[in-house]
């Protein structure tokens, strides 16, 4: 027999393939026990609901969160009931969705948001991770960078939607994530977060532009329960809030290019 073999027949090779072979079949039923148990299979939009299916159904896993709570994901089926602020464009499957009301704040589309817990963010220690620098007073601008506090944020039609306040930061990550800008109207002024990707900040000019909505559209952006914190669900919304801007905010971006 040459050298690997083990019989005249089998060698070292072949077993090697044979657990490859043993090995992927074994990863391909843990993917598919995985992928059925949330979500799946997609909700059919002219039936009666989401069925998990009688094959490769895994059992229930329940998460610890930091915040001590417990959150259970099985494949049972249910069906999302909360109401859709929208309508099919045609009545055949797959048709695109039309937000009814205030496309802004109808949650489809480039607004839609995950429904994350309504607590806060925390660090690996249990504290809050994202705070307003009026809180985290470690943390500051770096004197080379422009400061937007104090600065104009204007909308993309030029109208001024608020002053900047504060600037929120991660504390794991190191970064600023939001600008806290005073909307609303004089008579009742309200804070809103303005995540910070959406923001041009000009030091030169000392203003701040906003590409996504205009000027008018900073008043209605959701608000935070407490001043000086944040949740993981309220994180969710600002965000929706002003991709939503980037098709919603003007009648002419539903339009086509050309």
């Amino acid at each position: 027999m040459e050298t690997g073999a083990i019989t005249e027949y089998v060698d070292v090779a072949q077993l090697v393939l044979y657990a490859f072979w043993l090995f992927f079949f074994g990863l391909i039923v843990y993917l598919r026990r995985e992928d059925r148990r949330e979500g799946y299979p997609l909700e059919n939009e002219r039936g009666p609901g989401p069925h998990p299916g009688f094959l490769f159904v895994p059992e229930p896993k329940t998460f610890v969160s930091l915040h001590g709570g417990r959150v259970t994901a099985k494949p049972d089926g249910a069906r999302d009931t909360r109401a859709l602020a929208a309508h099919p464009a045609t009545p055949w499957p797959g048709a695109p969705l039309l937000p009814d009301g205030d496309p802004m704040q109808a949650g489809v589309g480039p607004g839609a948001w995950a429904e994350r817990a309504d607590e806060p963010d925390l660090t690996v220690d249990g504290a809050p991770k994202i705070l307003p620098l009026r809180v985290a007073t470690e943390f500051g601008v770096e004197p080379h960078d422009p400061d937007p506090r104090g600065m104009t944020v204007y909308g993309c039609d030029a109208v001024s939607g608020g002053t900047v306040q504060d600037l929120w930061v991660d504390r794991a990550d190191m970064m600023f994530r939001y600008l806290e800008v005073e909307a609303g109207t004089p008579e009742a002024p309200h804070s809103v977060l303005l995540p910070i990707n959406f923001a041009q900040i000009d030091g030169a000019r000392r203003r701040v532009r906003v590409v996504a909505v205009k000027g008018e559209h900073f008043a209605g952006a959701p608000v935070r329960r407490q001043a000086d914190q944040v949740t993981l669900l309220e994180e969710e919304r600002a965000v929706a809030y002003f991709g939503a801007g980037l098709l919603y905010a003007d009648a002419a971006r539903q339009e086509p290019l050309l």
